[in-house]
């Protein structure tokens, strides 16, 4: 799979792309990061990529030009989606983090300053947010999506199970994790993990997924993601609304 960022600060980069899981990912051809410098598309002579903004007001906006020339050169004749990392969009989650790991490529755009002139949106397919918060640029919102859908690829984790089993992939959050030693300062890990018994295994993670989402993260529990175990189990841990 092939990610094409777009931003002004290509050099942000280097230190995710230099380590762990994406390194070796990179490594092995299973996914490719092509850096685009959008001031190299810029016309002004400075290579100038931002601008005061009309009716006046605080900041800088990133001009439409450089966007777009940007965009047009990396799509050339190619159907590549455009995804732009800003305040305004939906929520990134696992779910579209699953979708875009269906694509061959993607185009990410990092916004900065005030944002983008407002033109720019006529190339641009999709906004993406990952969350209500205010950051300078858009650069750490793409590094998050690049490492949530590289981890999709096949591939690319030793197995795919490894990603199916984590929050959020199944609709729940991941079940707790244990490793040695067996007894730390009293605190023992669950019998049932050194039984090796995998069919009671996965019943224990099933529920402790189930009791995490319950008390943590309760918006997640969706009926059309459940089995009828999962349903039963839930009204004997005391949860009636589903």
């Amino acid at each position: 799979m092939i990610f094409n960022v777009l931003t002004i600060f290509p050099d942000m980069f280097e230190g995710i792309l230099r380590n762990s899981i994406l390194k070796k990912a990179i490594e092995r051809d299973l996914i490719k990061v092509n850096l685009v410098n959008i001031r190299d598309y810029s016309k002004d002579k400075h290579k100038k990529t931002d601008d005061y903004p009309y009716g006046g007001g605080y900041g800088m906006v990133m001009m439409v030009q450089p966007i777009y020339d940007a965009i047009s050169a990396v799509k050339s004749s190619k159907d590549i989606p455009v995804y732009y990392m800003g305040p305004k969009g939906k929520k990134f989650d696992q779910r579209k983090a699953v979708e875009l790991s269906k694509y061959n490529e993607v185009i990410l755009l990092c916004g900065h300053y005030e944002g983008i002139d407002e033109r720019a949106y006529s190339v641009i397919d999709e906004e993406i947010s990952i969350g209500d918060f205010i950051m300078t640029g858009g650069e750490i919102a793409a590094m998050a999506v690049i490492d949530s859908v590289s981890r999709l690829i096949h591939g690319v984790l030793p197995q795919d199970e490894s990603f199916m089993d984590e929050s959020f992939y199944n609709g729940l959050l991941e079940y707790p994790q244990y490793t040695r030693p067996e007894n730390f300062n009293g605190m023992e890990v669950p019998k049932v993990l050194l039984s090796g018994n995998h069919a009671e295994i996965a019943k224990w993670r099933r529920q402790k997924s189930l009791e995490l989402t319950l008390n943590l993260r309760p918006d997640l529990l969706d009926k059309k993601y459940l089995t009828k175990q999962d349903i039963d189990y839930l009204m004997q841990i005391g949860y009636s609304d589903i």
